[in-house]
C-alpha cells in the first residue's frame, strides 16, 4: 500500500481516476482527483473529485443520490494515474446512463469481444420497454404487462422444477436461464435493479456474517 505523497499529481495538482464498477468491471467515467478530493474520498470512502469547469470539490451523488461507495483505489505503475472501484447507488453518468462512455467511436467487426454479463442484459431489457422494437419477445412481454410476465414466470419455475427432478443438468441450466431472463423482465417493469438484489444479498451477507461472529464470541465464554 503506498502512500499519498507517492503519488505524481500533474502541474494543476490533478491526478486523473478512471472509476470502474467493482462487480461488472465496466468502466463508469474518468474524472480528476487532488490531493483534497483524494483524501475525501478515502475519508468517506465515497469518492470525490476536483470539478475542472467548476474549479471545485464535487462529491459524487451530493445532489443526485447517485452515491459511488468505494471498494478500493489502486495507482498504476507510474504513480500518475488511478483507478476506483466503486459500488454505485445509481448512473454514473448526468444523462443517466450506467456509464459515460456509451458512443462507439470505432470497433473491429473481425474480433468477436461480446461478453455476457448481467448487467448487459438487464440494460438490453430495459431498453426493450423504454425504445419499444417490433418483433422483440421483450418488447411484446411489457405490452402486455404485468400479468403476462407474472405468468410467464410462474411457468418457468415449473419447468425448473421438473428438469431439477428429473436430475436432467442440462435441461435445468437452460430452464435456470428462461426463469433469469424472466424474472429481470419482471423487475424492469417492477422498477427493480440488478443494484437493489445486489444490497438485498450483501445485507444477508453482513447480517450471516455477524450471527457467526456472536456466535464464536459466545462459544468463545
Amino acid at each position: 500500500m503506498i502512500n499519498i505523497d507517492s503519488l505524481k499529481f500533474d502541474d494543476k495538482g490533478l491526478i486523473p481516476a478512471i472509476v470502474v464498477d467493482s462487480k461488472s468491471k465496466k468502466v463508469l467515467t474518468l474524472a480528476y482527483m487532488n490531493r483534497e478530493s483524494l483524501a475525501i474520498s478515502i475519508e468517506k470512502k465515497l469518492t470525490c473529485f476536483w470539478s475542472r469547469s467548476r474549479q471545485e470539490l464535487w462529491l459524487k451523488g451530493e445532489t443526485s443520490g447517485n452515491y459511488q461507495h468505494i471498494v478500493s483505489i489502486t495507482a498504476d505503475c507510474d504513480a500518475d494515474a488511478l483507478v476506483v472501484e466503486i459500488i454505485p447507488d445509481g448512473p454514473a453518468c448526468h444523462k443517466g446512463t450506467f456509464s459515460c462512455f456509451n458512443d462507439t467511436v470505432w470497433e473491429n467487426d473481425e474480433i468477436d469481444v461480446s461478453e455476457f454479463s448481467v448487467e448487459g442484459l438487464y440494460e438490453l431489457i430495459k431498453g426493450r420497454k423504454t425504445e419499444k422494437k417490433e418483433g422483440s419477445y421483450t418488447t411484446y412481454l411489457f405490452e402486455k404487462g404485468i400479468d403476462k410476465i407474472l405468468k410467464k414466470v410462474g411457468e418457468e419455475s415449473t419447468e425448473v422444477i421438473i428438469a431439477a427432478k428429473d436430475k436432467d443438468k442440462k435441461e435445468t441450466v437452460y430452464e435456470i436461464a428462461d426463469l433469469m431472463y424472466h424474472v429481470m423482465v419482471l423487475m424492469v417493469e417492477a422498477g427493480i435493479s440488478t443494484d437493489d438484489i445486489y444490497k438485498e444479498l450483501a445485507s444477508r451477507h453482513v447480517i450471516d456474517k455477524k450471527v457467526k461472529q456472536e456466535k464464536m464470541a459466545s462459544d468463545n465464554d
